[in-house]
């Protein structure tokens, strides 16, 4: 038995996959809106960062929620019946537009980043960079927990 089987029997991951995907996508999601906090904590001047920052943080937070709504079987078409708003359709294109909404909201931060804290050079850079690292972290805590999980251990 190798070194990486004998490690993935120890600590029991494919049992407990769905567990470590929420908990690591939580702290994910904490640490990005943590940073943007610690942001807005140390300049509360409009000067050096602007509130309507903090809209990128929303989209990306709403992105996730769209992103994990929506259950694989919805997208794949493996349902049963037509239930809900458009089926499958439906389903795929609510996903389709929560991930739309997550790369907006990251692309938004990093033109923010560049734009106001990068080129000027004349200022702190960390708002800039926490609100880079605040939706950058929301949109990998949404992509771990939706694809990190899986739906065969639901179940348990």
């Amino acid at each position: 038995m190798s070194l990486i089987e004998n490690v993935m029997e120890r600590l029991n991951l494919q049992e407990k996959r769905n567990t470590y995907a929420a908990v690591s996508a939580g702290i994910l999601f904490a640490s990005g809106w943590w940073m943007i906090f610690d942001v807005a904590a140390r300049y509360p001047e409009m000067e050096v960062f602007h509130h309507a920052y903090h809209v990128c943080g929303v989209v990306g937070t709403l992105s996730m929620i769209m992103i994990n709504m929506v259950s694989n079987g919805a997208i794949r078409g493996d349902n049963y019946s037509e239930d809900g708003c458009l089926g499958s359709r439906g389903a795929r294109g609510w996903f389709f537009l929560g991930l739309v909404l997550g790369f907006t909201a990251l692309i938004a931060s990093c033109w923010i980043l560049f734009q106001a804290y990068v080129i000027p050079a004349n200022g702190p850079q960390w708002p800039g960079v926490g609100l880079f690292m605040q939706n950058l972290f929301i949109f990998l805590s949404s992509l771990m927990f939706r694809f990190g999980r899986s739906e065969e251990l639901w179940s348990s």
